[in-house]
């Protein structure tokens, strides 16, 4: 077999399906490439800050297309309606994050949701290494910018602690402060009171938590067709290995055509006994 393989022909055919077989498998590739698409971005930009009242409505589902905007609201913050939520990371450290309730001015109201006449929206304020760092939010009227995110889910079956959170869980603080909110919160990167921005102070860290990449979407058509490509490289590779096959074998019957005996120049004789003498009469 591997002296048939050797022939010229053959070889010029394995160096042919070879390459075949490097061009089906880089279609492939590029099919694959293809699978996976990214969403197209909305048609604003979720940089361009926006006022919160107009982007969200309290008492409705989180819709995804205002995820990660940047929004401004003014109102104030309660000072005993705070949690630090732990187990954030900041540079690789862990740490807690400072989320406090704010009151958003020309917020509509849900009336029977809570007692007070508010609508409320917790605010990631900052970054603390340690919970004992973490201050009261600043009082009187603030201007507060940041990026709009959904809510998280809650952790089940973990209780933080008195004044401690395992989730920025929506659900969770408008319990625990008993308030009317919004279905998301804000991370918080900047504060303004009476024209002036309120500094975080030394032991805490501005969140800046960057818009998050277009969700993916994976075509399952070119997935197939990445598939295919490849069945049709080891296909090429195939079909080089049966012709050799085949010519080895028309080989071999041919050898064997060779090593039979002529039937017309050999002749059997049957061996013949010698005639008996013939005795003379005398």
């Amino acid at each position: 077999m591997l002296k048939t393989a050797l022939k010229p022909r053959w070889i010029a055919g394995l160096v042919f399906a070879l390459l075949l077989s490097g061009v089906f498998v880089l279609l492939s590739q590029w099919q694959l490439s293809r699978s996976a698409q990214h969403e197209p971005p909305a048609p604003s930009s979720i940089e361009e800050v926006k006022p919160l009242v107009d982007v969200l409505q309290p008492g409705h589902f989180f819709p995804g297309s205002v995820s990660d905007q940047m929004v401004s609201a003014t109102g104030s913050y309660d000072p005993e309606k705070q949690v630090l939520v732990e187990g954030r990371l900041y540079n690789n450290q862990k740490g807690f994050w400072i989320v406090s309730a704010f009151a958003v001015d020309g917020a509509p109201t849900l009336s029977g949701v809570a007692a007070s006449p508010k609508t409320w929206i917790p605010v990631a304020r900052g970054w603390v290494a340690d919970a004992a760092q973490a201050g009261p939010p600043p009082s009187g009227a603030i201007t507060l910018t940041g990026r709009l995110l959904p809510s998280e889910a809650p952790t089940p079956n973990v209780d933080a602690g008195p004044g401690r959170a395992s989730a920025v869980a929506v659900a969770e603080l408008i319990n625990t402060w008993e308030v009317s909110s919004y279905p998301g919160f804000v991370a918080a990167t900047s504060e303004v009171a009476a024209g002036v921005t309120v500094p975080l102070g030394d032991d805490v860290k501005a969140l800046n938590i960057p818009a998050q990449p277009p969700a993916e979407q994976v075509n399952w058509l070119n997935i197939f067709y990445a598939v295919e490509w490849v069945v049709f490289a080891g296909f090429a590779l195939y079909i080089w290995w049966r012709m050799v096959a085949d010519d080895y074998r028309r080989d071999l019957e041919g050898d064997e055509f060779d090593d039979e005996p002529d039937s017309d120049a050999e002749v059997d004789k049957e061996p013949t006994s010698p005639e008996p003498e013939q005795k003379v009469q005398p």
